[in-house]
């Protein structure tokens, strides 16, 4: 597993990184092959809080704990992480294809940058991932693993067309399709 750390209005010593990737890397027996994991450390009105971040042959995995230790922020992110792996192993095993967990050589890279010329849109921040074909469902449960309100991928279903799942405010689901 590669691990990246990151601090945030704090300087902490090389004890907690090696607790850390000592503690993180027992979520490796869930994953095939390479993982990465992303650890942000950050002191908030005297909370140590750590958001843990894995990522596995296109599955990602977050978890953010706030304790008043360090270790124990880094203990209840990585049980809550195992939690959403036990959760969804039912599920990853019924729904998704068999090589859900290995990585896909072939997919795209993909960025989404507006092309806007006015000045009165700034960019902020830009992401590039890759986008998986994968079916609604899937789309669905890899959304709710993230914790996001909408997920971007390739419908199987739909012939790999662009597609958005999005949470609704009433509780259900949305889907924007591509209509080429």
């Amino acid at each position: 597993m590669k691990f990246q750390y990151s601090e945030k209005k704090v300087r902490l010593p090389e004890k907690v990184h090696a607790y850390a990737e000592k503690k993180v890397t027992k979520l490796d027996r869930y994953f095939n092959g390479d993982a990465e994991a992303l650890v942000a450390f950050s002191v908030e009105k005297n909370r140590n809080k750590v958001e843990l971040t894995v990522h596995a042959a296109n599955t990602w995995f977050r978890a953010s704990e706030s304790t008043s230790d360090m270790f124990a922020s880094i203990d209840a992110a990585v049980g809550t992480i195992e939690g959403q792996i036990r959760k969804n192993k039912t599920r990853l095993a019924r729904r998704l294809r068999q090589d859900a967990f290995v990585r896909s050589a072939n997919a795209e890279e993909v960025s989404f940058i507006p092309d806007v010329a006015e000045e009165e849109y700034e960019i902020v921040r830009m992401k590039k991932f890759e986008i998986k074909p994968m079916t609604q469902e899937e789309a669905i449960l890899q959304m709710n693993l993230l914790e996001h309100t909408f997920f971007v991928f390739r419908d199987e279903d739909n012939g790999g067309s662009f597609a958005v799942v999005y949470r609704r405010n009433n509780g259900g689901y949305g889907l924007i399709e591509d209509v080429e």
